[in-house]
């Protein structure tokens, strides 16, 4: 028997106007944790959607060996049977049904079409005690954290005789502890003879869980090392192709007048009376600053900017100061006209329109400079976007390609190549970096610096310690929906900030 359980072979995928997998290989030993990291955009989706039977046999070139035999996958069904399963980031579970139904979908017991519902509960049960999830198996998938939506996926493919486990970007949304906590699965699942093949961009994280990483570059595999012969620095050099000598690139920046103040803000809760999101929370940010915001999740942090770009389902109160010029923010466009513009945090839902093609999503905010008489001017369309793309470096066969087919990374840069046609004063970016590479993180970063230096006020919201540290000429915390802690850049510390995040002093 051969120690690799899974080979893929030469696998070249090519879509309209680009190759996304020139001749990769990948090998996958048995019983291991296999790491894949590139940067958004290396072919790591398209590699596994091929693994999957996502990419039918025949529409690529290339061989899978799977236990020493050569598989044709012809569905995702096909590639189930043979014990491969794939947990994507965004979970396949039906919220309306329980985590019993979720995770028999497909293959429920029954005779004669008749499920046998005692059977069902009696199998689910045994599956939450494998993955250690105390839920009842009748609960509604809705009412779960999504920590436990991801154990529920996880059941779900055991109850389908896994053999390799995909995990893509398992842990974007989860909790430090319930990150802990699929890890230990993890291992128990190697030890029961489980492979696992494990993407993320969290380079900390693989370094932490896996056995072995293979780097992906520009549809192309750079190579397999172990963990003991890995670091997260080779790990970097071998995805960008270059060596980042400084993850954030910090520069000095000159502060100047005040770009942007809030005075006395309260938001309330939409739906609680009486209940203050923010409590009277008043700043300032400046031209020639990033000022970094932080606090834990649920501090209000999102809930304060989307309200004051009018996006918020709440009452507010407060006073709002672009430059010297007091403004009042009812919805988006008295926001934008004023200079003000915000990137929310989820971009999928909130940011882009997924269905419409790049052009399309980033004039969408400035129809006004590519319309005459209330006519678009495709001409101008296409010459602001194909500057804005050019700028931002965004990967992607034309204009026209919808930005569903994007990755992550390139989403996010089409996202603030449509913010900055608004030609804002203060851009707000909340979670700028989130679920993108190191080396886009890289490009933001650098742009966020080129900004700040052209006369715009940057606002930065992040989970990332180590990015508001990296990146912040000033930082804010809040805590409970209140202003808890203030710091230049040479004051804060992550004890300092994490004490005002916490409500110390």
């Amino acid at each position: 028997m051969s120690e690799y359980i899974l080979q893929m072979k030469n696998i070249t995928k090519v879509f309209p106007g680009v190759k996304a997998l020139n001749s990769v290989n990948l090998a996958v030993k048995r019983g291991e944790i296999h790491g894949i990291c590139g940067e958004n955009g290396a072919g790591k989706s398209t590699l596994i959607k091929v693994l999957c039977g996502v990419y039918p046999y025949g529409s690529y070139e290339g061989e899978i060996i799977l236990d020493g035999q050569e598989k044709k996958f012809y569905n995702i069904k096909d590639a189930e049977d043979e014990g491969i399963v794939c947990i994507h980031q965004e979970l396949a579970l039906v919220p309306e049904l329980n985590v019993a139904e979720n995770i028999f979908l497909s293959n429920k017991p029954n005779v004669h079409g008749i499920i046998n519902w005692n059977e069902l509960y009696v199998r689910t049960q045994k599956l939450l005690n494998e993955v250690d999830l105390s839920v009842n198996p009748e609960e509604k998938v809705k009412n779960l954290g999504i920590g436990q939506q991801q154990m529920v996926e996880i059941a779900k493919a055991l109850s389908k005789k896994v053999k390799i486990l995909i995990l893509d970007e398992p842990t974007a949304a989860l909790t430090e502890k319930e990150v802990e906590t699929l890890f230990e699965l993890l291992k128990k699942l190697k030890e029961k003879g489980v492979t696992c093949i494990y993407i993320s961009h969290k380079l900390d994280e693989v370094m932490q869980i896996v056995d072995s990483v293979t780097v992906l570059r520009d549809g192309c595999s750079i190579g397999t090392k172990k963990k003991e012969d890995l670091t997260k620095d080779l790990i970097i050099r071998m995805m960008v192709g270059r060596e980042l000598t400084n993850l954030f690139p910090k520069e000095i920046h000159i502060r100047q007048e005040v770009g942007f103040e809030v005075k006395n803000y309260t938001v309330l809760h939409p739906e609680i009376p009486g209940k203050k999101i923010i409590d009277n929370v008043s700043f300032k940010a400046y031209k020639g600053e990033i000022l970094g915001v932080s606090g834990l999740l649920g501090a209000g942090r999102s809930e304060l900017f989307c309200s004051i770009f009018g996006i918020y389902p709440a009452k507010s109160e407060g006073e709002v100061y672009i430059g010297d010029k007091k403004v009042d923010i009812k919805c988006p466009t008295d926001a934008i006209e004023n200079g003000l513009m915000l990137l929310p945090e989820d971009r999928k839902k909130s940011g882009l329109v997924l269905d419409m093609n790049i052009k399309e999503n980033v004039t969408l905010s400035s129809l006004e400079r590519v319309s005459r008489k209330n006519i678009l001017n495709e001409n101008e369309e296409i010459y602001h976007t194909n500057n804005s793309i050019t700028y931002l470096k965004v990967k992607a066969p034309s204009i026209e390609e919808k930005v569903k087919n994007l990755s992550g990374g390139n989403q996010q840069k089409v996202l603030l190549a449509k913010a900055l046609l608004t030609k804002p004063k203060v851009l707000i970016l909340d979670e700028p970096t989130r679920g993108i590479d190191v080396g886009a993180k890289y490009e933001i970063y650098k742009i966020m610096n080129q900004l700040v230096d052209s006369g715009v006020t940057v606002i930065m919201i992040s989970s990332e310690l180590e990015e508001i540290l990296g990146m912040s000429d000033r930082i804010i915390v809040i805590c409970e929906g209140q202003l808890k802690g203030e710091f230049t850049s040479d004051e804060a510390t992550p004890e300092k900030i994490m004490c005002a995040a916490t409500g110390g002093n």
